[in-house]
């Protein structure tokens, strides 16, 4: 059965929670991150799965690759930015976790749907 919308795509549901979870974990990031990482990480969460939908729901294989590399050059952004969290020790450990795994989750999945792409 064919992909119909981008809402049957495993990825892109995942990266949904991927973003929700980005979401939670910068809940308690101090006031003065609300411009700041807060502000990167939740950019950068939310593109992945937006561009994954606009590019499924392109009108060719090419541009569904094209936004897959944004969505995925997006989720190597929040990967460097969680570092950079822990880092600062802001955030839960188990919230940064989460999305870490989340992100590498989803950065595995991008990577099996572009392999199999042709060009």
């Amino acid at each position: 059965m064919a992909v119909r919308s981008f809402r049957d795509l495993l990825v892109w549901q995942r990266s949904i929670q991927l973003a929700t979870a980005a979401y939670r974990m910068t809940g308690n990031f101090p006031r003065e991150e609300i411009y700041g990482l807060r502000s990167q990480i939740r950019r950068s969460a939310v593109s992945v799965p937006s561009n994954i939908a606009e590019g499924q729901g392109r009108l060719s294989t090419g541009e569904f690759r094209q936004f897959l590399g944004v969505a995925r050059g997006s989720n190597c952004e929040l990967q460097t930015q969680i570092e950079i969290a822990r880092a600062l020790k802001l955030g839960e450990t188990g919230l940064l976790d989460e999305v870490e795994g989340l992100s590498f989750e989803v950065g595995k999945m991008i990577n099996a749907i572009l392999g199999k792409i042709k060009r």
